[in-house]
């Protein structure tokens, strides 16, 4: 991954479209192992002048099976681009120091100085944790980050008597914390995530926060360089209570904390303006709802004046930034599945920029993306649409451009399925519902083809118009693929999204077979073929739709929840879940939680259903599929369990399982066309 290698891909594509040109080539389908071609921007970050962007260019690697990270810079126009960081180097975080001449990141969990006109790289200290949150002083000194601290804590109990040499059993774990696992990072060691700062120059880095606490979001400096602003769960009930969290002033020279905000809620991703008099943030106040939206703030630096930007604005705020006048705010949110960039004023006036921020995912159509802008009004951002993963793109003097064309090769030897927008009317209180339809390449109208119904997770997400490679690698099977936001979807404001509140899944399955039932109506489906298939929430709608339906001829339900009791009980999130999903604990509303579960309706299951998680996922811990795959088993039902050793709830992250896991679905569809009951 160096300049070398980006010429040598641009002249091959050079090539081949001479070579089509001459001999009418024609593009094939997506392959399983096209998965190692994909390319994508993420983080980018303009210098103060707008002139250059770095950003983080993900890559496959075939060799070991891990997404790769290396930083690129490119000039504003995308007539320059070329590789900061060699290939080997996981590369991330990359921040522009105040002077715009060096470049601090993180590789290999430690923090690196760039510097721009020598190209010198150097190691900055030595950490014995990985870093996150890098931040730049105003004055260029210092750099702050987060880091997980150890803590010692010696277990309660020692055995005596083991003989010299013996070898004895790895001693008991002992736990006794609230939150002891997470999905994707397992079991917890002792300790807390602290703030630090370390010379910019180089040496030690300095601890400035105390106590049993986890300090861990975005840092924001003061503009004289005297104190970081964060926001962090210092409660005594901070472990039953994991979303109240509050802004603080920490003040350098005599490391004093002040609390800025005091309401039951997030408050969170303090940014200091420009002339230094306001603070801007985002959070809600919490009322229990299992979808509450981030609202945009702006408070005095003092913690007063509090008020709400975008009173009207029924979206989540994802992310904001400060214009260099102070008077108005860069804010990204989702809306009806597109990534929203707006300028939003002090005043409450407010205008979109452009509405195809994307880029979180790659492999299905959610939403999000990531966006930075140049003291000089320069956006840049990362782009998405329906056929290639996420570019770089800016906006400049309200214009729109795309920098960078990183999958043109991809794009160019393999025929991506179009995909088409649409909308329909829910059969349970006529509400309009968006869905979308992946075409398989070389689609024929007058043929009739087998359908996939591909459901989101969350529930509290949305898809979108983005590219999916997991769908996609479905349609170049032959398959129509149908995705939609269903109610409970984000994107289409918070009544929309809590209509499913205690009451998930429900009305959510009518919207589905709505959606399914305006694609056939088109008449180019084959009825009897008819396929389901959803991961976590998509697979809770999956388990639940076969023991209420039988049109499908056959089901994958990926990583699902079969038992909400057993799910609050297991889950790593399980002190939010009982809280903001359920009116009661398990054992108070035993009936509530048993009605909204699929395995109260396995009885009812003829559908021949596979069911696939990941042997590390704590978020739906593969104990729930392996209770609906042993009750189907019982009853005699054509079941199969997939399982994936080592994966976390997301199973993706290893290009291999995101191949594997289209490709047993895809079998066990395959296995059952024509098959379908009437």
């Amino acid at each position: 991954m160096n300049l070398n290698h980006t010429t040598s891909r641009l002249c091959l594509i050079a090539t081949l479209l001479l070579a089509a040109n001459s001999a009418d080539a024609v593009a094939t389908p997506l392959q399983y192992d096209d998965v190692f071609e994909l390319e994508f921007v993420s983080d980018p970050q303009p210098d103060a002048k707008g002139e250059q962007i770095v950003f983080v260019r993900n890559w496959m690697d075939k060799q070991t099976d891990r997404r790769r990270m290396t930083l690129w810079l490119s000039s504003a126009d995308g007539k320059m681009l070329q590789a900061l960081t060699d290939k080997d180097i996981n590369a991330t975080s990359p921040r522009w120091a105040p002077d715009n001449n060096r470049l601090a990141y993180i590789a290999n969990g430690q923090i690196h100085i760039k510097w721009l006109d020598s190209g010198r790289t150097s190691q900055s200290g030595q950490l014995q944790q990985s870093p996150a949150n890098l931040s730049w002083s105003p004055d260029g000194k210092w750099l702050a980050f987060s880091m997980f601290t150890p803590k010692q804590v010696k277990p309660p109990v020692t055995l005596s008597g083991k003989p010299e040499k013996a070898e004895w059993a790895k001693a008991p774990v002992y736990i006794d914390n609230k939150q002891y696992r997470v999905d994707g990072a397992g079991y917890l060691k002792s300790g807390y995530q602290h703030i630090y700062i370390m010379p910019a120059d180089g040496g030690s880095a300095i601890k400035l926060t105390e106590g049993d606490f986890n300090h861990s979001s975005t840092l924001s400096w003061a503009n004289d360089s005297s104190a970081l602003y964060f926001s962090a769960n210092r409660h005594e009930n901070w472990q039953s209570q994991p979303v109240n969290s509050e802004i603080f002033q920490l003040t350098l020279q005599d490391r004093k904390l002040t609390q800025l905000t005091d309401r039951n809620g997030p408050d969170a991703r303090p940014a200091i303006s420009p002339d230094g008099k306001l603070i801007a943030y985002v959070g809600f106040d919490d009322r229990k709802l299992a979808h509450q939206a981030n609202r945009l703030y702006v408070m005095n630096t003092d913690g007063s004046n509090i008020r709400n930007l975008a009173e009207d604005l029924d979206r989540s705020v994802s992310d904001f930034q400060w214009l260099p006048n102070s008077k108005a705010l860069y804010i990204s949110y989702d809306s009806e599945g597109k990534g929203i960039l707006a300028e939003q004023a002090l005043s409450g006036k407010r205008s979109v920029l452009t509405d195809d921020l994307g880029g979180g995912s790659y492999s299905r159509p959610y939403s999000g993306g990531q966006f930075a802008a140049a003291g000089n009004g320069l956006i840049a951002y990362t782009q998405m649409n329906t056929q290639k993963p996420a570019e770089l793109a800016v906006i400049a003097k309200r214009k729109k451009q795309t920098v960078t064309d990183l999958n043109a090769d991809l794009l160019f030897a393999n025929d991506i399925g179009k995909v088409e927008e649409f909308w329909y009317n829910s059969s349970v209180d006529q509400r309009k519902l968006q869905g979308w339809i992946i075409y398989p390449p070389q689609f024929d109208a007058n043929k009739k083809y087998p359908l996939i119904l591909e459901i989101h997770g969350g529930p509290h997400t949305a898809y979108g118009p983005h590219f999916a490679m997991e769908l996609q690698l479905m349609a170049a099977q032959g398959y129509v693929v149908l995705y939609t936001n269903p109610r409970g979807s984000t994107s289409y404001g918070e009544d929309f999204a809590n209509l499913i509140h205690h009451n998930y899944p429900s009305q959510d399955f009518n919207d589905l077979m709505d959606g399914v039932d305006a694609v056939i109506a088109r008449g180019f489906i084959n009825e009897k073929e008819q396929f389901i298939t959803g991961g976590s929430g998509g697979g809770v709608l999956t388990a639940w739709t076969v023991g209420h339906s039988n049109r499908f001829a056959a089901a994958v339900a990926v990583k699902p929840v079969i038992n909400w009791f057993s799910f609050v009980l297991n889950a790593d999130m399980y002190s939010y879940f009982s809280q903001y999903w359920f009116p009661g604990m398990p054992w108070e509303v035993p009936e509530h939680y048993l009605k909204y579960s699929p395995i109260s309706y396995v009885g009812n299951v003829t559908t021949p259903t596979m069911l696939m998680t990941g042997e590390a996922d704590y978020r739906t811990p593969i104990s729930e599929t392996e209770q609906f795959y042993q009750a189907l088993q019982l009853r005699g039902i054509d079941t199969a369990m997939v399982r994936i050793p080592e994966a976390s709830h997301s199973i993706y992250s290893r290009p291999s399982n995101l191949m594997a896991k289209t490709a047993y679905i895809i079998h066990w569809f395959d296995k059952y066309r024509q098959k379908g009951s009437d």
